[in-house]
């Protein structure tokens, strides 16, 4: 099966206020349609590797192959594009323009894409809002739903450009286990149903119990895999 991200040998240093070798030796591979999680304590190296693989920190040393291209060194607007096309992010707040509407918000990354019509992206956007049932919100502003309709509003922006793999930093760390659990849900239906990968950074020992894959790290290692 192909694999839709790899890190071979990444290393990550933070250079202040004095020299810290963050990430070690990091090797791993998300086969397309797996749903894995990272796990470890605070300061283990999870949401530093999470942004390496995202593409956003290129200030590292090893490799990244992202649907089995190297990614790697390339320029920043090639990165922008690779990302924007190809990783939907969920983060444990949920970054909404509380002025924009629900719908306005989804469709924000497609526009940025810029490859279809505003009708088709309109279009897209509310078929994404139908699917995490959350349509009948879409003229609403971000500012007048709930937490846990805001965090579904994210994962619907995330999933705007299908994505080969969405990656979550604690997507579920603002949000009661009622909510959490539906986060999980919706997770694991995009898994089964549209073939997604998904990488979660979480500290919810329930969350990451129920998914294929548990990363462990510790000290910048991973220690299980």
């Amino acid at each position: 099966m192909r694999n839709v991200l790899e890190a071979k040998n990444i290393n990550k240093y933070f250079k202040k206020p004095v020299l810290f070798h963050v990430l070690k030796d990091i090797s791993f591979e998300i086969k397309r349609g797996e749903f894995a999680s990272i796990m470890g304590k605070s300061g283990s190296g999870k949401s530093t590797l999470l942004y390496i693989l995202s593409t956003m920190d290129t200030d590292y040393k090893g490799d990244l192959y992202l649907n089995e291209e190297h990614v790697t060194g390339k320029p920043s607007v090639e990165l922008s594009q690779l990302r924007n096309k190809h990783i939907g992010f969920v983060f444990q707040f949920h970054y909404l323009l509380l002025e924009f509407s629900v719908l306005e918000n989804v469709m924000l990354p497609a526009k940025k894409l810029a490859q279809l019509s505003h009708e088709e992206i309109e279009h897209n956007a509310m078929q994404k809002l139908k699917m995490l049932h959350i349509d009948h919100l879409a003229k609403k502003r971000a500012n007048r739903i709930s937490g846990g309709e805001k965090q579904r509003v994210a994962i619907a922006r995330a999933l705007i450009n299908n994505p080969s793999i969405l990656m979550g930093d604690e997507p579920t760390g603002n949000l009661d286990s009622y909510n959490a659990k539906n986060v999980f849900d919706i997770f694991k239906q995009l898994k089964e149903e549209a073939g997604l990968s998904l990488l979660v950074v979480t500290h919810d020992e329930d969350f990451a119990s129920k998914t294929d894959r548990i990363i462990q790290m510790e000290d910048g290692h991973i220690i299980h895999r």
